[in-house]
């Protein structure tokens, strides 16, 4: 499995609609997961961003579907990253000694 990170700002609907129905993003999450996703854990930020929700999935086209799913909603608009974990990173770097 792959990690990404979602950056996800709200849209003006998308904010009506949390302000409305705060477990509204209980039910997004509930989505993301039909579409294939693990939520490893998920934040509520201050700053540029006002989510950041960590994934797992078996591939960047899962991500993919599900990022495009939400955002066709228009209460989103998403940043995704892949993410590697620092053991796999030491690794494969370790052979540069």
């Amino acid at each position: 499995m792959k990690y990404f990170l979602i950056l996800s700002n709200l849209t003006d609907e998308g904010k009506k609609t949390v302000k409305q129905f705060p477990h509204r993003v209980e039910v997004v999450n509930k989505a993301m997961r039909s579409l294939g996703t693990k939520i490893v854990a998920q934040y509520a930020l201050l700053g540029p961003y006002d989510f950041i929700t960590i994934v797992e999935a078996e591939n960047e086209k899962v991500v993919l579907k599900a990022a495009m799913e939400l955002g066709s909603r228009g209460t989103v608009k998403t940043i995704t990253l892949p993410a590697i974990p620092i053991d796999e990173f030491v690794r494969e770097f370790s052979d540069f000694d």
